[in-house]
Parts: structure tokens; sequence; C-alpha cells
């Protein structure tokens, strides 16, 4: 500590030895700061307050019914992003700051001077907004903070309008697509059931109780082909004489068959029936069955007809003359036949029950296809009604824009025409100007005693040049010495009160002259 106050103390020192370069040089430099002060031009300021009022009466009433965004977060964005460039050159325009402007270059240090000294300054959670300007000439100042004004509200009120309408658009844009999805989806479904009607017709078919239904009818006609079969295999053994012949004597009136005819309509006999399981008596297929059995058994009646007026023909007088053997012929054609019925109604069951157990196969698919198609349409559907309904909550929304129910543009203070000058505040620029003078000679002075330095006392001269010193010869103070010394101080003194007394004296002046 002891070396520290040593060293500043040797400062303070070789610093004294020039304190006349140093005073003179404070005088110099303040000086010059005052005129430059005093010469620096005046600016004023121009200022503005708006308020913006966002809680409107309509807000609470259109509660649900119309978009309502964040009025507050918008204004206090549209605070800070309102000084841009683009909306800088159209203030110039319209606060006619161009009319000197001749060159590009000009015109971009005007853009860059205004964005800068442009200023917006809000206070939070308020809606309060000051807009000042400062110039050199108070009517260009009140025009440019005028023009601030109207950019202000205009590119808040044109902001919620432009965001309006694009989503406006951007809502119908999306309505037409989804309105081109839900046609594409709907024919897609039409299309559907046409091909599959046959599943999707009645929208309830049992197959299972269908197939089991099926399945019992199928059961009951093999049963029966069998009996047929088992009868007609024991008819064509008594033929052949494998077993004895028990029959009852035909009645002579008894009625006459003709076997091949016989077998034909019986076999279409059965196919009718299986018709008429399918179709209506007024089916294409019904009415030409029925038609080939009526006339089927016309030509029997004719045959029959023509054997009985021949009388002695061989086939009609065998009959007649072994009833017993023709009856067991006709009885084996009847077998006959009826058990080709039987085959032909067992090969039609069995197709249906696999045309069903088909279906049957096909029904899940169907179905998890049909949902498919149906989880698109309601997809496209729900997304296509909330876009409607979007949209006309964006109309009602642009309806309260337009009639400015949202947010209330009211300017507090308009634009004020300064008669006093807001900047430079020259009462506090002199006294910094005097105490710049008095460090730059402080400065000086500091750095002559480093330029040319002195050796105070002994220690400092055995610590710079590392040699002993022997002894140490004062001076002594005589009276002219002490006289020189004093006087000296006393105009050192001087020159600094009076350095100090000059600017108290401009501060003064300065401050009667601007009332």
């Amino acid at each position: 500590m002891e070396e520290l106050v040593t060293q500043i103390v040797g400062y303070l020192r070789g610093m004294w030895r020039f304190r006349w370069w140093g005073l003179a040089f404070a005088w110099v430099i303040g000086l010059a700061a005052g005129v430059a002060i005093y010469m620096m031009p005046d600016r004023y300021e121009s200022t503005a307050r708006i308020h913006v009022d966002t809680q409107s009466v309509l807000r609470p009433l259109m509660s649900g019914l119309a978009v309502q965004p964040n009025i507050d977060q918008q204004i206090a964005m549209l605070s800070r992003t309102l000084i841009s460039r683009p909306n800088v050159e159209k203030l110039i325009t319209m606060a006619d700051l161009d009319l000197d402007v001749r060159t590009p270059e000009q015109r971009e240090a005007l853009i860059t001077r205004l964005a800068r000294d442009l200023q917006i300054r809000s206070a939070d959670r308020t809606n309060l907004f000051a807009l000042a300007y400062s110039d050199t000439k108070p009517e260009r100042a009140q025009r440019v903070v005028q023009s601030l004004v109207s950019l202000f509200v205009e590119s808040g009120l044109g902001s919620k309008r432009q965001d309006s309408d694009a989503a406006r658009r951007f809502i119908e844009e999306q309505i037409r697509n989804y309105e081109q999805k839900l046609v594409e989806a709907e024919n897609r479904v039409k299309e559907f059931r046409l091909r599959n009607m046959g599943l999707l017709g009645d929208g309830g078919r049992d197959y299972i109780t269908q197939i089991a239904q099926l399945n019992a009818q199928l059961q009951q006609a093999q049963l029966e082909l069998r009996e047929a079969e088992n009868a007609r295999d024991a008819m064509q053994r008594q033929l052949v004489g494998e077993e004895p012949v028990l029959l009852p004597q035909t009645p002579p009136n008894s009625a006459v068959s003709i076997p091949e005819i016989d077998g034909r309509i019986e076999a279409l006999q059965r196919n009718l029936d299986g018709l008429l399981q399918r179709y209506t008596d007024q089916h294409p297929d019904v009415i030409g069955a029925r038609r080939v059995i009526e006339d089927l058994e016309a030509q029997k009646r004719q045959q029959i007809e023509t054997m009985r007026a021949a009388g002695g023909g061989s086939q009609f007088g065998a009959l007649n003359s072994n009833p017993v053997f023709q009856q067991m012929k006709l009885a084996l054609a009847e077998s006959e036949s009826r058990v080709a019925s039987m085959r032909a109604r067992v090969a039609e069951y069995q197709g249906r029950l696999d045309h069903l157990r088909e279906l049957a196969k096909r029904v899940p698919e169907i179905e998890a296809e049909m949902a498919q198609l149906n989880r698109d349409y309601n997809v496209h559907k729900a997304n296509y009604d909330s876009l409607v309904s979007r949209r006309e909550s964006a109309a009602i929304s642009v309806e309260m824009n337009t009639q400015g129910g949202i947010a209330d543009f009211r300017v507090i203070d308009p634009p004020t025409l300064p008669t006093a000058p807001s900047a430079p505040n020259r009462l506090l620029l002199l006294p910094l100007a005097a105490l710049a003078g008095l460090g730059a000679g402080f400065a000086l002075t500091f750095l002559i005693s480093q330029l040319r330095p002195a050796f105070a006392d002994g220690r400092m001269l055995r610590e710079v040049t590392g040699l002993p010193v022997l002894g140490v010869v004062s001076m002594l103070q005589t009276d002219e010495r002490r006289r020189k010394r004093r006087r000296g101080l006393l105009a050192f003194g001087g020159g600094v009160l009076a350095y100090a007394a000059s600017f108290a004296v401009a501060v003064v002046a300065l401050k009667l002259i601007q009332g």
C-alpha cells in the first residue's frame, strides 16, 4: 500500500511540473466544446398520443359466433413492426420529405435517418402509444408525426381487413377442395353399392340362416335321391328276375304312361320348382318352362290317342297282352325320371349352397371396404361442415371489423407544433464540456510527465538506475523563491477558477436566453 501511495504521489509531482500545459489545453478544449455546443442546431420534437380500445361491447356478445383474434397481441406487434422500410417510404411520400431529394444516396440517407429518429413508446397493458419525432423545423416534425398517426391507424385497420380477407379466401378454397372430395367419395360409394347390390341391397341378410336352411333342403333332397335310387335298383332286379314280381293286376282303366315324355315332364317340373323359388310367376324362364311342359303334355295325349286308335299295334298290343311286365317297365321309367329329377334338385341345391358360402366369405370384406368408404366420406363431410361454419364465422368477423367493433383507435393528443427546442440540452452539455476540458488537460499533463520523466526523490532514482544513492542534497528555500512559488500558485488557481467561472457564466446566460 505504501508503494502504491508513493507511486501515485510521484505521478502527481511529475504532472504538477506541466500544470500550465494542462490548464492551457483545458481552456482550448473547453472553449472549443462550448462553441460547438452553442453552434449545434436546435431540434424540435412533436408528439402525439393514441389509445387503442380493444374492450368492445360486441366481443362478449359475439362470443362463439365470430372469430375473435388476440387484438392486444396484434396491436403490440403492430407497434413493433410499424417502422419498417415500406412504411418509412410511404411516410416520406405522405409528409413531402422527398422534395429536396435528388439522388438515390440522399433518399437512402433520408430513410435511414427517419427510421432512426422515429419513436413509438407504449405503456405496458394500457394500449396507450406515444408517437414522437424531432427535426430542425417544427412544422416538418409536426407533419411527420401526423403522417405517422395516420399510418398507424390505417395499418391497424388494414391489417385486420387483410387478415380477414386472406382467411376467407383460404377457407373458400378449402371448401371447394372438400366439395370435390365429397363428390368423389359419394361416387365411390354409389359405384360400390351398384357392384355389390346383391350383398348390400337389403342391408341385413342373414347368410348363416340361409345356409342352414339350404343345407337342410340339400340333405332332404339327397335322402330322397337315395330312396329313389334304391327303388329304381329294386325294380331293375325284379325285371331281370333276381327278385319275385309281386305286382297287382293293373286295372283296365288305369292311366297309360309314356316313359320318355314323362321323364322330360318330370325333369322340367323339378326345374320349374327351382325357378319358382328364385323368381316370380311373371319371370320369362318360368313362363317358358310352363309352356314347354304344356307342349309335352299335349304331345303325350296325342301319342296315347294315336296308339289307342291303332288298336293292334305292336307296342300298344304288347302292353295290353302283358300288363304286369309293362307296368313294371313303366314304374322303372318313372323311377329313372324321379332319380334324374332328384339329381337335378341336389345339384341345384348344392350350387346354391356353394354360391351362398362364397357370398358369406365376401361379406366381411365388402363390409370392411364399405366401412372404409364411409369413414373417408364422414371425414370429408365433417371437415366440410366445419369449414362452412368457419366461413360464416369469418364473414361475421369481417362485418364486425368493417364496422369497427373490435378495436377503436382514438387520438388522445393530436400532433403538437413545438415552440421550444427539445434538443440539444445545452444547460447540461456545457458543464459536461467543462469537465471534458479538465479531463483533457489532466490527460495531457500525465502524458507529458511520462514522456519527460523526472526523479522526485532518491528512492525513485535508486529503483530506476539500480545504483546506490549515497545521499540527497536539499534545496534551501529563499524568500524570493517562496514569493515566486506563491504567485505561481495564485496564478494557477486563478486560471482554474476563471475556467470554472466562465462556464458558470455561460450556463447562467444561456438559461436567461432560453427563459
